[in-house]
């Protein structure tokens, strides 16, 4: 037999056992009809384009804490009830006009130096978001309606600089990576809440909500959930499980 049948025969021989089902006396079976693959389709394609884009996410969210200096960029130095009320005070009387602080959140701010049992300022958490090797600050803040402040500053140039800063009805932080993830209820729509992965985003320079989802959370027609108090979540913490006791074997009968 020629060498180029001798190859052609090797290769034909593995190829019929699979055809054959290798013992599957049914054989190959179709697995019906595939839908076929639709693309995306172009609604109203003679629309003009936009002539003023929209604002570019971030823009307003950066500001530079006045009076804090964060020295060798290490946020771990700067007490977080300070950085809160640098910027209280920083925006003068108008403090309702602070990132959508409450009068009534400002002066217990302003009172955490001799109150910290009322201060509405939560334990800070340290976490690198932008990447550069080094933690950032993450604060939250108590507000009346069951609202949460939660804000972010990176420490550059040995100075502190606000790069988030968002206010909802918080249900729980979390960290996952480098991302901030923000699960808020959703008051118009009862059964879901909103979640919220902010990233940081190099060129705004800022902390940006780069994926944004509404999920159900409860069945509809249950009863109304309660929202609970706000919870940080860090990735480390773990709950600790409960041993089980072992087994006690019964006692021999007389």
């Amino acid at each position: 037999m020629p060498a180029l049948a001798a190859y052609a025969l090797t290769l034909t021989l593995p190829l019929a056992l699979v055809l054959t089902g290798c013992g599957n006396e049914a054989g190959l079976e179709s697995a019906g009809r595939v839908p076929a693959a639709v693309g995306p389709v172009r609604l109203w394609p003679d629309l003009p384009p936009a002539t003023n884009p929209p604002i570019d996410y971030g823009e307003t969210d950066t500001e530079r804490v006045p009076g804090i200096t964060a020295p060798h960029n290490d946020v771990h130095a700067v007490d977080p009830v300070a950085v809160v009320q640098a910027e209280v005070r920083a925006h003068g009387a108008d403090r309702s006009g602070a990132d959508g602080m409450y009068e009534e959140t400002a002066r217990a701010i302003e009172a955490c130096d001799t109150d910290r049992a009322r201060c509405p300022i939560l334990t800070p958490y340290y976490r690198d978001l932008t990447g550069n090797g080094r933690d950032e600050l993450i604060v939250g803040i108590r507000m009346p309606e069951q609202q949460v402040g939660v804000r972010v500053y990176l420490a550059e140039n040995d100075a502190l600089t606000r790069i988030m800063s968002t206010t909802d009805q918080v249900v729980s932080v979390e960290l996952a990576g480098r991302d901030l993830i923000m699960r808020v209820a959703s008051a118009g729509i009862p059964g879901y809440e909103y979640r919220t992965a902010w990233s940081w985003d190099e060129q705004q320079g800022s902390m940006l909500p780069a994926r944004d989802e509404i999920v159900r959370v409860k069945p509809p027609g249950s009863a109304a959930s309660v929202v609970p108090p706000p919870a940080f979540v860090s990735p480390s913490a773990a709950p600790t499980p409960t041993p089980t006791p072992a087994p006690v074997p019964p006692e021999a009968g007389p």
